[in-house]
């Protein structure tokens, strides 16, 4: 299928490759002055026709990524064979006895986990998961801007016959980022009931500026030319609709409700925190847990991992104007020279956190960005400085961004010049698991771990905006190891998957996705159990 699906896509754009003008006759070189206009109309009507073509071409891609996608959906969800069937089956009935059994036992969660397992590894869901990522991947969208994106999540869901909202995450800082946002999605399996226990399992869908250099992936590589899936957000959205699948076939024997949270604008632009503030936490029924993962490239294919409390850092972006007086480069002593200035800046910076912050805290300062000036003999007006800040705690963080506030402030003045600082509009608090439910959940994730157990890892100084979910509700997020795949060795045509998150040749190791369902499912279904459970226990120390 998937050869096949290339081989279509590469033979539509041959056909809409532009064609280059060919010389017929003696006299093509000899062409009068009075033809540059008829060239140039000839010209530009020319590269309408082709942006038509192109846009032709393009939305038919898209249509037959649609087609095939909804099809092995369409496999996952009705599948005639004997086996599949009889997976399902077993698993229907493998819920059905774990909600009913006592949460003690064990040869009932054994069962629960084989089943998922079984159904998370067949053909039809290997399928279905490859054929999803992959036409993901090919078109990858930036933040507020995942129109292709959502409506493939929505064809799929609709395939699936599950139930979901649209309009969600907004963008309401469109001077900032482009794009209207509302491409979100919330999704609902189980039985919605006020009485029963819900929670929420949540994918990001966004992807990242960046030319995409990954090799041997040619037949499902990026056809959006800038534009990349370097942090895995494609495998994420495909993982959570995995489970999607699975545990729609079983809905009639789930005991609660499942809330599925498919956001945009993880890369910056805070749109969990935009889901969070139109409500998805407290949608009828209100969630009491949340689960998230994220692909990690430096843990072998297999591992689980996580940690207790901070998991992820505070973070915020920050811009600097410098602001002098230009000149001539030979005459120093007649300007304010903005580029000294944001030099001694860069370096005053570095001593917020060696200088000012206990050796016993952690915290970043970044400058990643610096512009100034367009000739060699041109002092510039103005110096543009970029970076990110980054905390532990949301208490560093805003400490820190007053202490760079305040060097940016000294600095320029010190050198006789003006400046200007913005900060991005939301900053992101720490992604902090939950103590007592990460004790809980680690139990889950060590089911599903090939390892057998939880990694513990120390925190990592990358954003993640799960964390809005986090504060708002008891969250744990895991780390999904993905460092195997290709072994670092591309003879086989298997791109290596060790590279680092946001770099042009990240890869995904697809060997992964069957992990993230299962990881899905079984927090779904044991945290409803778990849930039910504790009310039960709450219900009866009320009467006693």
């Amino acid at each position: 299928m998937h050869s096949i699906l290339g081989l279509v896509l590469s033979l539509i754009l041959l056909l809409h490759q532009p064609c280059s003008a060919l010389p017929f006759g003696s006299s093509s070189g000899n062409k009068s002055s009075n033809n540059n206009k008829e060239e140039e109309d000839s010209s530009s009507s020319s590269s309408q026709q082709q942006q038509q073509r192109d846009a032709a071409s393009s939305n038919l891609v898209k249509k037959m990524e649609t087609v095939s996608v909804r099809g092995a959906a369409a496999k996952v969800s009705t599948s005639d064979s004997k086996s599949s069937s009889s997976s399902s089956s077993s698993l229907a009935v493998g819920v059905e006895t774990f909600f009913s059994s006592s949460i003690l036992d064990e040869k009932a969660s054994e069962s629960l986990q084989q089943d998922i397992r079984r159904m998370a590894n067949d053909e039809y869901m290997q399928n279905f998961l490859s054929t999803t990522r992959r036409a993901l991947h090919r078109h990858p969208e930036l933040m507020y801007q995942e129109a292709f994106t959502s409506d493939t999540i929505q064809a799929i869901l609709t395939e699936l016959n599950i139930r979901y909202t649209t309009g969600w995450a907004k963008n309401i800082h469109q001077d900032v980022y482009p794009g209207p946002g509302g491409y979100g999605i919330v999704a609902h399996i189980g039985t919605q009931r006020e009485d029963q226990p819900c929670i929420i399992l949540r994918a990001d869908m966004d992807a990242l500026p960046i030319e995409e250099s990954t090799r041997n992936i040619e037949s499902f590589k990026s056809l959006n030319k800038g534009k990349m899936h370097a942090c895995g957000h494609d495998g994420h959205v495909t993982m959570l609709l995995g489970a999607a699948a699975l545990l729609k076939r079983i809905e009639s024997s789930i005991q609660g409700t499942v809330r599925l949270m498919f956001q945009p604008a993880e890369e910056g632009g805070a749109g969990g925190k935009r889901m969070v503030q139109e409500g998805v936490v407290n949608l009828s029924p209100k969630a009491q847990y949340a689960f998230g993962m994220h692909v990690w490239p430096t843990l072998p294919t297999g591992a689980v991992a996580s940690r207790p409390g901070p998991l992820m850092a505070a973070a915020d972006t920050f811009e600097i104007v410098v602001s002098g007086k230009g000149g001539h480069a030979a005459m120093p002593h007649l300007t304010i020279d903005p580029i000294v200035a944001a030099s001694s800046l860069v370096v005053n910076l570095q001593t917020i956190v060696s200088r000012t912050v206990s050796p016993l805290e952690s915290g970043v300062v970044s400058i990643t960005q610096i512009t100034a000036g367009d000739a060699f003999n041109v002092i510039p007006s103005a110096a543009i400085l970029k970076g990110t800040v980054r905390a532990l705690s949301t208490d560093m963080l805003i400490e820190l961004r007053s202490k760079i506030e305040g060097m940016v402030h000294t600095t320029s003045m010190l050198h006789g010049c003006n400046s200007t600082i913005t900060f991005s509009p939301d900053f992101y608090p720490p992604t902090v698991n939950d103590g007592e439910l990460f004790e809980w959940s680690k139990q889950v994730g060590g089911l599903v771990s090939r390892e057998g157990h939880v990694r513990n890892v120390e925190p990592t100084m990358g954003g993640e905006d799960f964390s809005f979910l986090a504060e708002a509700v008891p969250a744990t997020f895991f780390f999904l190891g993905q460092g195997s795949g290709g072994g670092g060795d591309e003879k086989y045509h298997l791109p290596r998957t060790d590279y680092g998150l946001h770099h042009p040749s990240f890869a995904l190791d697809e060997e992964v996705m069957p992990i993230g369902v299962e990881l899905h499912v079984n927090l779904a279904l044991r945290a409803l159990k778990k849930l039910s459970s504790d009310d039960m226990e709450d219900a009866v120390k009320v009467e006693l």
